[in-house]
């Protein structure tokens, strides 16, 4: 019997080459020397395998990412319900938000911004005219309570640019005035609806 035919009795004795392992799994045989580098399939002698330790070995690192690429799927898989839930009450948010700016009950940042502007502005623009106003009026006076009240008015003047809250000037163009009956329950729209239907 010649040696292409002779029967292998016990395939643990089995060694073959990095060009056989490679066939047998589809491979290059530069990818069995990675995957020996890695640890994940052992070398008996210099390019030489143990057939059937390195063909277990090699299933269980196959087994191993498929087991990691099923988690990771299942972890990115995306629960249609769970989505829609968090869909309607990031758009119930959003419509509460912007409900709140129509009533004036909520200020946009940027219309914060342009009156805050505004009134800081006016109030520097007060301050620095103070001196050139108040000193000709000054110039006349010699008793000191008459001109401490005297600039303690005009300072209360300026001051009070400052405590004047508004809600109206923070309203932007989205904003409308609704009755209270409308805030409650929304019965003036409904009799409108109906009004119309009949």
């Amino acid at each position: 019997m010649d040696d292409k035919n002779k029967k292998i009795e016990d395939v643990n004795s089995v060694v073959v080459s990095s060009t056989v392992l490679a066939d047998m799994f589809g491979l290059t045989t530069r990818r069995i020397r990675m995957l020996a580098d890695e640890g994940i399939i052992h070398k008996t002698s210099r390019g030489r395998y143990n057939l059937q330790e390195n063909i277990k070995s090699y299933i269980v690192y196959l087994k191993a990412n498929q087991d990691l690429k099923e988690k990771i799927v299942d972890d990115d898989r995306l629960d249609p319900d769970e989505e829609r839930a968090l869909l309607t009450r990031r758009q119930r948010e959003k419509l509460e938000l912007e409900l709140a700016a129509m009533k004036g009950q909520m200020h946009f940042s940027n219309d914060v911004e342009r009156v805050m502007n505004d009134m800081l502005a006016n109030f520097r623009a007060k301050i620095i005219a103070l001196p050139t106003k108040v000193s000709p009026i000054l110039i006349a006076r010699n008793d000191i309570s008459e001109i401490q009240e005297l600039l303690q008015r005009e300072f209360f003047e300026v001051v009070t640019e400052l405590s004047c809250y508004d809600p109206a000037l923070f309203y932007n163009e989205k904003y409308i005035e609704l009755e209270e009956d409308e805030l409650e329950g929304g019965e003036v729209g409904e009799k409108k609806d109906t009004e119309q239907n009949t």
